[in-house]
């Protein structure tokens, strides 16, 4: 990495819909760790899309769009959704024409609407809602992907959706050139298909169903508001409540999840910018 590079920009946008959460801050405490500990000129940038129609242009470096509420089919023909479907296709053509590429990072609901953009397997509501601390695992590909250095397989991760991914033996897959780099747990007693949990789109494009940017004092914070306690415990019963709160005190769990996958992203991103 010899090359020299001036500031650094990342664009967050904010797929919240002006729902309250911990996963935007998650994002941007994530970002402004990585800036102090690699002493990095680094600015970044919120654009609410859902509420405001903000989005960034192809002006940024490295792009990571959040998790958000609802169906990932909500915005068809709205313009936010048209805005953000331009941005991906404006980034895809910054990157075929200039060496200095750009990044994308999709969380949840930005990963389930770029599979639908991409028709990269089905998007489909879930019988029940899945929430909860889970293990995922790893295809060989994901084993060999530089975002999941550092962690063992399967990992583990903060799942929260109604909404999946499925149909990953979709010839989509080979004829774009993505790869599945992740899986949904097995579940052998349960027929049913296990959801891709992460895909790699392109070089420079990747994304998750699951939430890397979470942290373990984020997610207790969470679980002890008591409308969400009683919430949880209504639907997924007071053992899966008191499981997820005690592992949260496991540093291999969610912490280690949180200090490598977006942090692994930042990486490969500056790394590329540097040697461009």
């Amino acid at each position: 990495m010899t090359g020299q590079i001036k500031e650094i920009k990342v664009a967050v946008i904010d797929m919240n819909k002006g729902v309250p959460n911990q996963g935007l801050r998650g994002i941007l405490d994530i970002v402004a760790t990585y800036k102090k500990e690699h002493a990095l000129d680094l600015s970044c940038k919120v654009f609410d899309l859902r509420v405001k129609n903000e989005i960034p242009g192809t002006e940024y470096d490295i792009y990571i769009s959040s998790g958000g509420p609802g169906s990932p089919y909500e915005g068809e023909g709205q313009a936010w959704e048209n805005s953000f479907f331009d941005l991906l296709d404006n980034l895809e053509a910054y990157n075929q024409t200039h060496d200095l590429k750009k990044y994308v990072f999709l969380i949840c609901h930005s990963f389930q609407m770029a599979c639908r953009k991409y028709g990269l397997g089905m998007v489909t509501e879930r019988k029940s809602n899945a929430f909860g601390i889970f293990p995922v695992t790893l295809t060989e590909q994901g084993e060999n992907d530089i975002i999941y250095a550092g962690l063992n397989n399967p990992f583990y991760a903060i799942d929260s959706r109604d909404w999946q991914v499925v149909d990953a033996e979709d010839e989509t897959f080979s004829e774009t050139g993505a790869e599945i780099l992740a899986l949904e747990k097995e579940r052998p007693h349960v027929d049913l298909e296990r959801c891709i949990m992460s895909i790699r789109f392109s070089k420079e494009f990747v994304g998750t169903q699951f939430h890397p940017e979470a942290d373990p004092e984020g997610m207790r914070l969470y679980l002890l508001e008591e409308e969400k306690k009683n919430k949880i415990i209504e639907d997924h019963g007071e053992e899966k409540y008191l499981d997820m709160l005690e592992s949260l005190d496991h540093p291999e769990r969610i912490l280690l999840t949180q200090q490598s996958i977006l942090p692994n992203f930042l990486t490969e991103a500056i790394k590329s910018l540097k040697e461009a």
